[in-house]
């Protein structure tokens, strides 16, 4: 059943973010080799104070979105302005996972705090005690990447499933592929990944189009008819954070061209208030429809595949990032915040305003019969004008991940020397 909650500056004290920030200056030792927060200093704009804020308020929203061991799926505000109410609905694994991946990143205390006296390694073990009864091949890689990369183990058995899968030659979401291959590097350094690293990264490569767009299924066939073309914005993402990562760990030069290939392209159609777009045509390698804009697009996912692409030699979009970044204070098709500092939340995206999906469908199915081709007005109709006023853990997962997890893929290039100095966890 959902919690719903009025929000009381109390019981979610903004003062507790205030209190992690100052915890994080005070261990600095503990978090300097991790945090990328000062990798965009070296810019004119000096973004460090921005990102010091996001992530101070990624701290301070966190916990409200904490029950029972776990995360919820959302928490979904159902008034305007202050106070507000906010209700936490649902509960969502792969979301769980990814905010073990980043509340692993900081301070001990600071995990405990946040987890309700739990540590990040405990939440990772927790994931992947329910991953392994479960049938979500995407919930599945992210608990296997977090018991290796925040656990400190090898969970034997989620591996075993996705190398059986792997193996099938099933059709395979885009994304879970991206996640099997970090997470088989990540467990490198505890056991033989080889299998999993292996079909996962030839299913990446053989699915990326000539235009350096991937598409949302591989293969693609087995997408539905009208949406066979289009990939969406985290179909790109993931897939150019491990082949990255693939490239530092194994010396992989056509990993890294094809990482290289595919953050150039999305850079290149990047929206002139740096929105990153969210479908792409895998034809021709044009933006099928721009909206939603998703603010964890602009936070959390683009700067953390495009520093750790930085972090494998790979050309550096900084200048993208911070762009991206500045769109969230700054967005044209609103006026309304999207940060809302009293809450401790970054609210989902904006959005057109229409029935359901349908300009995401109308342009789906005239580019399917003509690449490029749009029915005109549909900014008219369907303006993008609304905001979604609910904030997903995973979001706020992301943005921690992203900022403080410098040194992780450097790391992976002396895990082969490391290899089975682990233990294998798996329960």
């Amino acid at each position: 059943m959902p919690i719903e909650q009025q929000f009381s500056p109390d019981r979610y004290d903004v003062s507790h973010g205030a209190t992690l920030s100052v915890h994080l200056d005070h261990e600095q030792d503990d978090v300097c080799s991790h945090d990328r927060r000062r990798l965009l200093s070296t810019s004119a704009l000096h973004p460090q104070d921005k990102i010091d804020k996001l992530v101070t308020l990624a701290l301070t929203g966190l916990p409200q979105m904490h029950r029972n061991g776990a995360f919820g799926h959302t928490l979904r505000a159902h008034t305007k302005g202050h106070p507000s109410t906010v209700e936490l609905e649902g509960d969502n694994l792969r979301y769980t996972a990814i905010v073990a991946l980043g509340i692993g990143l900081v301070p001990e205390a600071v995990q405990m705090k946040t987890l309700g006296g739990k540590t990040a390694s405990e939440l990772a073990r927790l994931c992947v005690e329910r991953a392994e009864k479960s049938d979500d091949l995407g919930a599945i890689t992210l608990a296997a990447w977090a018991a290796a990369e925040v656990g400190g183990f090898y969970a034997w058995r989620l591996f075993d499933t996705l190398g059986k899968y792997l193996a099938s030659n099933a059709p395979i979401e885009t994304v879970s592929c991206a996640w099997a291959l970090t997470a088989g590097l990540a467990a490198a350094r505890y056991s033989d990944t080889q299998d999993v690293v292996s079909l996962a990264a030839k299913r990446l490569l053989v699915g990326q189009s000539s235009h350096g767009v991937f598409p949302h299924t591989i293969s693609a066939k087995s997408n539905r008819r009208f949406r066979a073309h289009v990939g969406c914005f985290a179909d790109q993402v993931y897939p150019i954070q491990a082949l990255s990562r693939l490239h530092v760990a194994k010396g992989d030069r056509q990993a890294l061209a094809a990482a290289e290939a595919c953050a150039e392209k999305i850079c290149a159609l990047q929206g002139p208030a740096g929105q990153w777009w969210w479908h792409y045509d895998t034809r021709n390698g044009q933006v099928v429809e721009g909206y939603p804009v998703y603010s964890v697009h602009q936070h959390g996912m683009a700067p953390m595949v495009l520093l750790d692409l930085k972090d494998a030699g790979g050309k550096d979009h900084s200048d993208a990032i911070i762009k991206g970044l500045d769109w969230l204070e700054d967005h044209p098709e609103q006026t309304e915040p999207l940060i809302d500092r009293e809450i401790g939340v970054i609210w989902r995206k904006v959005a057109r305003r229409e029935p359901g999906k349908t300009v995401r469908w109308l342009s789906a199915i005239t580019t399917a019969a003509s690449p490029g081709l749009r029915i005109p007005g549909l900014d008219a109709i369907f303006p993008p004008r609304a905001i979604d006023y609910e904030c997903r853990p995973y979001e706020l997962g992301w943005l921690l991940y992203a900022w403080l997890s410098g040194g992780t893929v450097a790391a992976l290039s002396c895990k082969h020397a490391e290899k089975n100095t682990g233990h294998s966890g798996g329960t």
